[in-house]
Protein backbone atom coordinates (compact mmCIF):
# COMPACT_ATOMS: atom_id res chain seq x y z
CA UNK A 1 0.00 0.00 0.00
CA UNK A 2 1.02 3.57 -0.92
CA UNK A 3 0.35 6.10 1.71
CA UNK A 4 -0.18 10.13 0.96
CA UNK A 5 -0.53 12.42 3.52
CA UNK A 6 -3.45 14.50 3.85
CA UNK A 7 -2.18 17.60 1.63
CA UNK A 8 -0.76 15.24 -1.15
CA UNK A 9 -4.05 14.03 -1.31
CA UNK A 10 -5.75 17.02 -0.83
CA UNK A 11 -3.49 18.40 -3.93
CA UNK A 12 -4.08 15.27 -6.26
CA UNK A 13 -8.23 15.98 -5.82
CA UNK A 14 -7.18 19.27 -6.25
CA UNK A 15 -5.85 18.89 -9.73
CA UNK A 16 -8.17 16.32 -10.92
CA UNK A 17 -11.17 18.68 -9.98
CA UNK A 18 -9.27 21.39 -11.88
CA UNK A 19 -8.77 19.26 -15.00
CA UNK A 20 -11.92 18.00 -15.67
CA UNK A 21 -14.00 20.56 -15.02
CA UNK A 22 -12.99 21.97 -18.25
CA UNK A 23 -15.34 19.53 -19.98
CA UNK A 24 -18.21 19.42 -17.49
CA UNK A 25 -18.92 22.90 -17.16
CA UNK A 26 -19.42 23.34 -20.81
CA UNK A 27 -21.88 20.62 -20.89
CA UNK A 28 -23.46 21.88 -17.71
CA UNK A 29 -23.78 25.37 -19.49
CA UNK A 30 -25.18 23.80 -22.34
CA UNK A 31 -27.75 22.02 -20.55
CA UNK A 32 -29.18 24.77 -18.76
CA UNK A 33 -30.02 26.60 -22.00
CA UNK A 34 -31.15 23.51 -23.52
CA UNK A 35 -28.52 23.56 -26.36
CA UNK A 36 -27.28 19.80 -27.57
CA UNK A 37 -23.99 19.33 -29.32
CA UNK A 38 -23.70 16.25 -30.94
CA UNK A 39 -19.82 15.62 -31.02
CA UNK A 40 -19.47 16.65 -26.63
CA UNK A 41 -22.47 15.44 -25.44
CA UNK A 42 -21.86 12.03 -26.31
CA UNK A 43 -19.44 10.94 -23.74
CA UNK A 44 -22.09 12.09 -21.00
CA UNK A 45 -25.21 10.97 -23.10
CA UNK A 46 -24.15 7.50 -24.45
CA UNK A 47 -21.55 6.19 -21.66
CA UNK A 48 -24.54 7.81 -18.89
CA UNK A 49 -21.54 8.23 -16.15
CA UNK A 50 -22.45 11.64 -14.40
CA UNK A 51 -20.41 14.56 -14.43
CA UNK A 52 -20.81 15.00 -10.90
CA UNK A 53 -19.15 11.47 -10.93
CA UNK A 54 -16.51 12.19 -13.23
CA UNK A 55 -15.84 15.29 -10.93
CA UNK A 56 -15.45 12.67 -7.50
CA UNK A 57 -11.98 12.00 -7.07
CA UNK A 58 -10.65 8.50 -6.19
CA UNK A 59 -7.12 7.34 -5.74
CA UNK A 60 -7.37 4.03 -6.87
CA UNK A 61 -6.85 0.68 -5.47
CA UNK A 62 -3.34 0.07 -3.24
CA UNK A 63 -3.73 3.70 -2.58
CA UNK A 64 -4.09 4.32 1.33
CA UNK A 65 -5.53 8.53 2.26
CA UNK A 66 -4.30 9.58 5.78
CA UNK A 67 -5.88 12.60 7.86
CA UNK A 68 -9.31 13.00 9.48
CA UNK A 69 -10.86 14.13 5.95
CA UNK A 70 -10.30 10.97 4.53
CA UNK A 71 -12.87 9.31 6.78
CA UNK A 72 -15.69 11.52 4.05
CA UNK A 73 -15.21 8.17 2.09
CA UNK A 74 -16.11 6.08 3.99
CA UNK A 75 -19.70 7.01 2.83
CA UNK A 76 -18.61 6.07 -0.82
CA UNK A 77 -19.46 2.09 -1.54
CA UNK A 78 -16.31 -0.48 -1.24
CA UNK A 79 -13.83 1.58 0.79
CA UNK A 80 -12.31 0.34 4.53
CA UNK A 81 -10.16 1.60 7.58
CA UNK A 82 -6.52 0.39 7.68
CA UNK A 83 -4.73 1.41 10.51
CA UNK A 84 -3.30 3.65 8.17
CA UNK A 85 -5.78 5.39 6.70
CA UNK A 86 -8.67 4.75 4.42
CA UNK A 87 -8.38 2.26 1.05
CA UNK A 88 -10.63 1.46 -1.51
CA UNK A 89 -10.98 -2.41 -0.62
CA UNK A 90 -12.21 -5.25 -2.78
CA UNK A 91 -12.06 -7.81 -0.64
CA UNK A 92 -15.78 -8.04 0.30
CA UNK A 93 -17.36 -7.72 -3.09
CA UNK A 94 -19.68 -9.95 -4.26
CA UNK A 95 -19.27 -12.84 -6.72
CA UNK A 96 -21.41 -11.72 -9.65
CA UNK A 97 -19.04 -8.12 -9.42
CA UNK A 98 -16.05 -10.18 -9.19
CA UNK A 99 -17.02 -12.45 -12.41
CA UNK A 100 -17.51 -9.69 -14.12
CA UNK A 101 -14.58 -8.31 -13.85
CA UNK A 102 -12.72 -11.17 -14.70
CA UNK A 103 -14.59 -10.86 -17.88
CA UNK A 104 -13.10 -7.21 -18.43
CA UNK A 105 -9.70 -8.51 -17.59
CA UNK A 106 -9.82 -11.22 -20.31
CA UNK A 107 -11.56 -8.81 -23.07
CA UNK A 108 -9.13 -5.94 -22.60
CA UNK A 109 -5.81 -8.68 -22.61
CA UNK A 110 -7.17 -10.46 -25.66
CA UNK A 111 -7.83 -7.04 -27.54
CA UNK A 112 -3.73 -6.37 -26.47
CA UNK A 113 -2.49 -9.27 -27.95
CA UNK A 114 -4.13 -8.77 -31.15
CA UNK A 115 -2.79 -6.80 -34.20
CA UNK A 116 -5.03 -3.57 -34.81
CA UNK A 117 -7.04 -3.41 -37.58
CA UNK A 118 -6.93 0.05 -39.69
CA UNK A 119 -8.78 -0.30 -42.91
CA UNK A 120 -12.48 0.80 -41.63
CA UNK A 121 -11.89 3.92 -42.60
CA UNK A 122 -15.07 5.17 -40.39
CA UNK A 123 -17.17 3.75 -42.54
CA UNK A 124 -19.37 2.98 -39.38
CA UNK A 125 -20.91 6.34 -39.12
CA UNK A 126 -21.98 6.22 -43.24
CA UNK A 127 -23.82 2.83 -42.47
CA UNK A 128 -25.50 4.31 -39.67
CA UNK A 129 -27.63 6.48 -42.69
CA UNK A 130 -27.44 4.15 -45.59
CA UNK A 131 -31.07 3.87 -47.21
CA UNK A 132 -32.32 5.37 -43.91
CA UNK A 133 -35.02 7.72 -44.41
CA UNK A 134 -34.03 9.58 -41.13
CA UNK A 135 -30.31 10.22 -39.38
CA UNK A 136 -29.57 10.43 -35.42
CA UNK A 137 -28.39 13.83 -35.66
CA UNK A 138 -31.40 15.39 -38.07
CA UNK A 139 -30.50 19.07 -36.99
CA UNK A 140 -27.54 18.81 -38.82
CA UNK A 141 -27.19 18.85 -42.75
CA UNK A 142 -25.20 16.34 -44.67
CA UNK A 143 -22.33 16.97 -46.16
CA UNK A 144 -22.47 14.37 -48.90
CA UNK A 145 -25.93 13.27 -51.24
CA UNK A 146 -27.54 10.26 -50.07
CA UNK A 147 -26.23 8.44 -53.37
CA UNK A 148 -23.06 9.27 -52.86
CA UNK A 149 -23.28 7.59 -48.97
CA UNK A 150 -24.52 4.82 -50.86
CA UNK A 151 -21.79 4.57 -53.50
CA UNK A 152 -19.01 4.63 -51.06
CA UNK A 153 -20.47 1.88 -48.47
CA UNK A 154 -20.81 -0.47 -51.01
CA UNK A 155 -17.80 0.08 -53.14
CA UNK A 156 -15.88 0.30 -50.08
CA UNK A 157 -18.00 -2.27 -47.67
CA UNK A 158 -18.17 -1.26 -44.17
CA UNK A 159 -15.69 -3.62 -41.97
CA UNK A 160 -16.90 -2.86 -38.05
CA UNK A 161 -15.68 -5.01 -35.46
CA UNK A 162 -17.69 -3.56 -32.63
CA UNK A 163 -20.88 -4.47 -31.87
CA UNK A 164 -21.96 -1.34 -30.22
CA UNK A 165 -21.37 0.44 -33.09
CA UNK A 166 -22.69 -2.26 -35.47
CA UNK A 167 -25.69 -2.32 -33.59
CA UNK A 168 -26.48 1.09 -34.86
CA UNK A 169 -26.29 0.09 -38.58
CA UNK A 170 -29.33 0.32 -40.35
CA UNK A 171 -31.00 -2.62 -41.73
CA UNK A 172 -29.61 -2.33 -45.20
CA UNK A 173 -26.20 -1.83 -43.59
CA UNK A 174 -25.32 -4.45 -42.03
CA UNK A 175 -25.45 -7.46 -44.27
CA UNK A 176 -22.73 -5.47 -46.29
CA UNK A 177 -20.43 -5.51 -43.31
CA UNK A 178 -17.40 -7.46 -43.30
CA UNK A 179 -18.43 -8.75 -39.49
CA UNK A 180 -21.34 -9.82 -38.11
CA UNK A 181 -20.66 -8.93 -34.66
CA UNK A 182 -22.98 -9.58 -31.29
CA UNK A 183 -22.26 -9.00 -27.83
CA UNK A 184 -21.20 -12.72 -27.10
CA UNK A 185 -18.51 -11.93 -29.89
CA UNK A 186 -17.20 -8.78 -28.55
CA UNK A 187 -14.18 -10.68 -26.61
CA UNK A 188 -13.50 -12.39 -29.91
CA UNK A 189 -13.50 -9.21 -32.23
CA UNK A 190 -12.20 -6.27 -29.96
CA UNK A 191 -9.32 -5.09 -31.62
CA UNK A 192 -7.02 -2.20 -30.61
CA UNK A 193 -7.25 -0.02 -34.00
CA UNK A 194 -10.78 0.07 -33.23
CA UNK A 195 -11.94 4.05 -32.60
CA UNK A 196 -14.97 2.92 -30.60
CA UNK A 197 -12.64 0.11 -29.01
CA UNK A 198 -10.30 2.68 -27.37
CA UNK A 199 -13.20 5.14 -26.44
CA UNK A 200 -14.78 2.07 -24.27
CA UNK A 201 -11.54 2.26 -22.41
CA UNK A 202 -13.52 5.31 -20.61
CA UNK A 203 -16.36 3.09 -19.63
CA UNK A 204 -14.51 0.21 -18.38
CA UNK A 205 -12.27 2.53 -16.50
CA UNK A 206 -15.40 3.97 -14.87
CA UNK A 207 -16.73 0.92 -14.20
CA UNK A 208 -14.31 -0.28 -12.42
CA UNK A 209 -14.20 2.86 -9.75
CA UNK A 210 -13.51 3.50 -7.22
CA UNK A 211 -10.60 0.89 -7.83
CA UNK A 212 -9.11 2.99 -11.15
CA UNK A 213 -7.83 6.20 -9.80
CA UNK A 214 -9.73 8.86 -10.99
CA UNK A 215 -6.47 10.50 -13.08
CA UNK A 216 -7.05 7.17 -15.37
CA UNK A 217 -10.45 8.13 -15.86
CA UNK A 218 -9.76 11.37 -17.00
CA UNK A 219 -7.22 10.26 -19.04
CA UNK A 220 -9.27 7.59 -20.72
CA UNK A 221 -12.09 10.78 -20.77
CA UNK A 222 -9.67 12.54 -23.00
CA UNK A 223 -8.82 10.17 -25.04
CA UNK A 224 -12.62 9.33 -26.15
CA UNK A 225 -13.25 12.91 -26.51
CA UNK A 226 -10.41 13.23 -29.20
CA UNK A 227 -11.82 10.29 -30.50
CA UNK A 228 -15.14 10.94 -30.86
CA UNK A 229 -13.83 14.39 -32.32
CA UNK A 230 -12.41 12.42 -35.50
CA UNK A 231 -15.52 10.17 -35.25
CA UNK A 232 -17.76 12.72 -36.38
CA UNK A 233 -15.13 14.61 -38.77
CA UNK A 234 -14.98 11.67 -40.65
CA UNK A 235 -19.06 11.12 -40.61
CA UNK A 236 -20.70 12.47 -43.69
CA UNK A 237 -22.55 14.97 -41.38
CA UNK A 238 -21.35 18.81 -41.60
CA UNK A 239 -20.33 20.36 -38.74
CA UNK A 240 -18.08 22.98 -40.04
CA UNK A 241 -19.82 25.16 -37.65
CA UNK A 242 -18.65 23.91 -34.84
CA UNK A 243 -15.26 23.92 -35.55
CA UNK A 244 -14.76 20.46 -37.27
CA UNK A 245 -13.02 20.43 -40.39
CA UNK A 246 -14.30 17.13 -42.18
CA UNK A 247 -11.76 14.37 -42.77
CA UNK A 248 -12.98 13.08 -45.99
CA UNK A 249 -12.77 9.77 -46.31
CA UNK A 250 -14.85 9.76 -49.93
CA UNK A 251 -11.83 10.42 -51.41
CA UNK A 252 -7.95 8.53 -51.35
CA UNK A 253 -6.53 11.24 -49.07
CA UNK A 254 -9.21 11.31 -46.63
CA UNK A 255 -9.13 7.61 -45.77
CA UNK A 256 -5.09 8.05 -45.70
CA UNK A 257 -5.62 11.01 -43.27
CA UNK A 258 -8.18 8.67 -40.86
CA UNK A 259 -6.35 5.61 -40.97
CA UNK A 260 -2.94 8.01 -39.94
CA UNK A 261 -5.08 9.56 -37.07
CA UNK A 262 -6.52 5.90 -36.33
CA UNK A 263 -3.03 4.56 -35.78
CA UNK A 264 -1.78 7.25 -33.71
CA UNK A 265 -5.03 6.53 -31.35
CA UNK A 266 -4.30 2.98 -30.96
CA UNK A 267 -1.20 3.97 -29.57
CA UNK A 268 -2.68 6.42 -26.99
CA UNK A 269 -5.03 4.33 -25.77
CA UNK A 270 -2.51 0.79 -25.42
CA UNK A 271 -0.79 2.15 -22.08
CA UNK A 272 -4.21 2.90 -20.87
CA UNK A 273 -5.32 -0.57 -21.36
CA UNK A 274 -2.47 -1.34 -19.85
CA UNK A 275 -2.98 0.54 -16.64
CA UNK A 276 -7.25 -0.66 -16.96
CA UNK A 277 -5.23 -4.76 -17.03
CA UNK A 278 -3.02 -3.73 -13.61
CA UNK A 279 -6.01 -2.53 -11.89
CA UNK A 280 -8.26 -5.83 -12.78
CA UNK A 281 -5.73 -7.74 -11.59
CA UNK A 282 -5.23 -5.74 -8.53
CA UNK A 283 -8.77 -6.22 -7.82
CA UNK A 284 -9.28 -10.06 -8.30
CA UNK A 285 -5.93 -10.43 -6.27
CA UNK A 286 -7.09 -8.49 -3.12
CA UNK A 287 -10.78 -10.35 -3.33
CA UNK A 288 -9.01 -13.59 -3.25
CA UNK A 289 -6.51 -12.86 -1.05
CA UNK A 290 -8.41 -13.48 2.07
CA UNK A 291 -5.52 -11.36 4.04
CA UNK A 292 -7.97 -8.19 4.38
CA UNK A 293 -8.09 -8.43 8.10
CA UNK A 294 -8.51 -4.95 9.60
CA UNK A 295 -10.35 -3.01 6.68
CA UNK A 296 -13.60 -2.36 8.17
CA UNK A 297 -16.04 -1.88 4.86
CA UNK A 298 -19.47 -0.04 4.74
Amino acid sequence: MEVLLECDWHACREKHERRVRRWIEPRLARASRNEPHPVEDFLFEYYAYRPAKLLGWHPGIGITLQGETARQYLSHKNYGQTAEGLTADASTLPPQRIESIRWCLEMLRRTNERSGAFGCFGLHEWAMVYGAETVRHAAWPLRVTPGEIARLVESIGPRCTHYDAFRFFTPAARPLNKHQPTRATTGALEQPGCLHANMDLYKWAFKLAPFTASELVADCFELALNIRVLDMRASPYDFTMLGYQPVPIERPEGRAEYEALQREFAICAAPLRERLIKVCDQVIEQAGSGDQAGLASR
